[in-house]
């Protein structure tokens, strides 16, 4: 892993407050009606990305996760630009605009989604690694999930094979405590996720998900070991959200008050405290970040608002591969 510097943390710290502003402006134009459907925003996770982008290798390393992925691929490299215009439903979105919130994708940027169905990522992280073994490319895949999507019989099985195979993924289940509105103590008898990893004799460890520094290091180490042929990790990346499972959430099932208690290890303030503290900005850089930051997310609604909706052939032009696919009728 490359040495944490001073660069680091700034760049850490513009980043996350990025990807939190990025996702407070989609929450906006989200009740305002140019974003539909369902929207999961990742408000509090920050540091999870943070720490894993600093360990990967952003050249060949591979990214898979569920349907909170608006941010990653903004980490992996993809223009936020084009992100925001996938959930406007615009023809300059990540898909065309036809994938919309829980399906951003580059394959350019190697990050396979975003998807809805849970835990369908899973084998799909494994098959991804897979695919690097056989070919003998040297390429980590990192598959995310949330602490619901454990207790589906994919991640078994997806388990037992990479194992089998030693394939190069590390599995990274987001616990951010609640599986849309149920808590990990009401759908577990263990509530340490990490567990699991054991009945497999998986290498698997709970890792403090609020801190970038952290998840870093133990990142590295995990990535390393699959890089290595050593096999795949399991991290339960212990974390919150402070915002509701989806914009339709009441968030009956939490207090205010624990919610707020959470926010006192919010991530960028943290990284904020640890800049100011060793003087690696002043309060006035500090503040042309955030400017810059605030220039940044306006720029990215002024592209979505701007572009085009896909034109209607698009809807048979990009399903099938063959041109003169018989059964498609254009009226």
């Amino acid at each position: 892993m490359e040495k944490i510097t001073k660069e680091t943390y700034l760049k850490w710290y513009e980043d996350m407050l990025f990807w939190r502003k990025f996702e407070d402006k989609l929450a906006a134009v989200y009740i305002q009606q140019k974003v539909r459907g369902f929207l999961h925003l990742y408000n509090g996770q920050e540091a999870v990305l943070a720490g894993a982008l600093h360990a990967m290798d952003l050249t060949k390393d591979r990214m898979i996760t569920a349907y909170r992925n608006h941010v990653q691929p903004i980490g992996m490299g993809v223009d936020p630009k084009n992100v925001m215009a996938e959930l406007y439903g615009k023809v300059t979105g990540t898909s065309k605009g036809m994938g919309g919130s829980m399906h951003i994708f580059s394959k350019e940027h190697r990050f396979y989604g975003g998807h809805g169905i849970v835990g369908g990522q899973i084998p799909l992280g494994a098959g991804l690694a897979f695919a690097d073994k056989y070919f003998k490319r040297d390429s980590v895949t990192l598959c995310y999930m949330g602490d619901g999507a454990v207790r589906q019989g994919s991640l078994h099985e997806s388990f037992n094979l990479a194992m089998l195979w030693q394939l190069p993924v590390v599995f990274v289940c987001e616990n951010n405590g609640y599986a849309m509105g149920t808590s990990v103590a009401r759908t577990s008898h263990s509530t340490d996720i990490w567990k699991l990893g054991l009945g497999y004799e998986m290498p698997c460890g709970p890792v403090d998900g609020m801190d970038p520094v952290t998840v870093a290091k133990e990142m590295s180490k995990a990535i390393e070991r699959a890089r290595s042929g050593g096999g795949p990790t399991f991290l339960e990346m212990k974390t919150y959200r402070y915002r509701g499972h989806s914009m339709s959430d009441a968030q009956h099932y939490r207090t205010k008050d624990e919610v707020e208690e959470y926010k006192k290890i919010d991530p960028i303030t943290q990284v904020k405290e640890v800049i100011l503290d060793k003087k690696y900005a002043s309060e006035d850089e500090i503040k042309e970040i955030d400017g810059r930051v605030k220039k940044r997310v306006s720029e990215c609604e002024k592209f979505a608002e701007e572009s085009d909706y896909p034109p209607i052939n698009q809807l048979y032009d990009v399903v099938y591969d063959q041109e003169d696919y018989p059964f498609v009728q254009h009226k």
